[in-house]
């Protein structure tokens, strides 16, 4: 953006530009009549003379008079056009500074500060992931209508997107780790996320066309309708389940168990009601053949039907990963005293002091694992995560063993959490948060207890992002502020579907713009 100081200074310069012109087309004018003037005659002075001589000096004065008139209009003619072509080679110069040109090259271009690299660097990856979620999750259908074999150039350029994704997010964390240090460097950094951000939206708006050509509502809507209102049926059984499942948890464990959790059937409801809406909607269009508009409700509903799975799958999932936990708890208790009585003996590689204020937090921590299994509900993934969080630093082999097994749970547990909040609220969760996710995914196998630290700073700074952006406050119909909020809509009305930047927001009929 230019600032109105070179504003300023543009209009000034064109003004003296203006001005010099003008003064050289006046003084070229006045230099021809200055040349003119003194061969010119005029009549009434040739009348004064006598009638003899007076002929021969009227001849000599007309012939005078006649070869000045006639250098007149030459020299008028050639002022002008040194002034233009003077004129014209000022704009022509201006221009070559100011601009880039086919025959030119831009001399002072604009580069953006660090400040504005980095804000443009986040919101491409904001961008860019969203992108591949939608992406992915609008496939889903398609391939449970077309089959694996027939969408495989979709998924190997959603896999692509999702490849140069996973880098950007790995260069963003080193950045935010401080790493590189020096200031070019770090501008190099920042335009290495942006160009593969980039490269995974185009992957993704180039396989655009074919997915529309694939699903062609236009000729199976009615097809494209009926699995979407089988999985909606599908979800809006389970939900009762679930709830159940929820209640029984709540007797069983201690409350923290479930916080993960907590007001997920009631967000699938809200997709769901949402999901409704759009389905009737799209039939009711269907009926009456608007196409492209049956087309635009059907994909609302399928992003907010995908949604409410991630919330109902996310409750079964962390169910599993309780039960695992309770059945792990008491040969990781005996791993980590294992460990304990190792490292009394001492090691050669951490210092007494440092090796015996780590013997007495792991011994603090696991006393208080022991306590809670005996005296009443507890939380089995919190007693798992304190024995592996206590024990890592005594151990030299933190992945492997029952500590492993019970590190790699916990990790995956974290990171499917953190995965769901932003999943179902990408539209207000920022870069941050999905970095801090893209590093616990990354790290999950290699160092599974700082994949769940990873995770539970993620998890943070999503609610977090959720709790500052807010609902919308002005719903157009039910469900819909928890559409926008879950990146299912853009606004009140436009759907996101399978694309990237460019064409994830298009209409999805048969004379839908691409």
């Amino acid at each position: 953006m230019t600032s109105s100081l070179f504003r300023g200074r543009q209009r000034r310069a064109t003004s003296h530009i203006s001005v010099r012109v003008a003064h050289t087309l006046l003084g070229g004018l006045a230099g021809v009549v200055w040349l003119v003037l003194p061969g010119m005659t005029f009549d009434d002075g040739a009348a004064v003379a006598g009638p003899r001589a007076g002929s021969a000096q009227q001849v000599q004065a007309q012939e005078d008079g006649s070869s000045a008139a006639d250098l007149v209009l030459p020299l008028l003619v050639v002022g002008a056009a040194g002034a233009v072509a003077g004129y014209t080679y000022v704009r022509r110069t201006r221009r070559a500074r100011t601009r880039t040109t086919p025959g030119g090259a831009l001399v002072a271009p604009w580069t953006p500060s660090t400040g504005e690299l980095d804000a443009q660097a986040q919101a491409l990856l904001v961008t860019a992931d969203d992108c591949v979620r939608t992406s992915r999750a609008q496939l889903g259908f398609v391939e449970a209508r077309f089959g694996k074999s027939a969408v495989a150039p979709l998924t190997a350029a959603l896999r692509d997107a999702e490849g140069e994704l996973r880098a950007a997010f790995r260069m963003r964390q080193q950045y935010d780790d401080g790493v590189p240090e020096e200031p070019a460097a770090r501008r190099h950094a920042l335009a290495g996320v942006v160009g593969r951000c980039e490269e995974a939206g185009r992957r993704l708006d180039a396989e655009a066309a074919r997915f529309d050509q694939l699903r062609a509502l236009e000729k199976g809507l009615g097809e494209a309708l009926e699995v979407a209102e089988d999985r909606f049926r599908a979800l809006a059984g389970r939900t009762g389940a679930v709830e159940a499942l929820l209640t029984d948890w709540h007797e069983r464990y201690a409350p923290s168990a479930t916080a993960p959790v907590t007001g997920h059937t009631e967000q699938a409801k809200d997709r769901l009601v949402f999901a409704t809406v759009r389905l009737n909607q799209s039939r009711q269009c269907a009926d009456r053949a608007e196409t492209e508009r049956a087309a635009l409700h059907l994909c609302a509903a399928e992003g907010a039907i995908a949604q409410a799975a991630v919330f109902l799958d996310g409750v079964e999932r962390l169910g599993a990963a309780l039960r695992n936990a309770e059945a792990l708890v008491p040969a990781a208790l005996t791993g980590a005293e294992a460990e304990l009585a190792r490292a009394r003996k001492g090691r050669a590689d951490v210092p007494a002091g440092e090796l015996w204020a780590r013997i007495l937090h792991a011994d603090g921590a696991l006393a208080v694992v022991r306590d809670e299994r005996t005296t009443g509900p507890y939380d089995p993934l919190g007693a798992l995560r304190r024995i592996v969080h206590s024990a890592a630093p005594l151990t030299t082999e933190p992945t492997a063993g029952v500590l492993g097994a019970a590190a790699l749970l916990v990790g995956r547990t974290a990171i499917s959490a953190a995965d769901d909040v932003v999943a179902t609220h990408r539209g207000a969760v920022g870069a941050v948060a999905r970095t801090r996710l893209a590093e616990a995914a990354r790290l999950l196998t290699e160092d599974p207890t700082a994949a769940a630290e990873y995770a539970g700073e993620a998890r943070d700074l999503a609610e977090q992002d959720v709790r500052v952006h807010g609902n919308p406050a002005t719903e157009h119909e039910s469900g819909v502020a928890g559409a926008i909020l879950g990146g299912v809509l853009l606004d009140a009305e436009t759907p996101t579907t399978f694309g990237g930047p460019r064409t994830r927001a298009r209409g999805m009929g048969a004379n839908a713009p691409l």
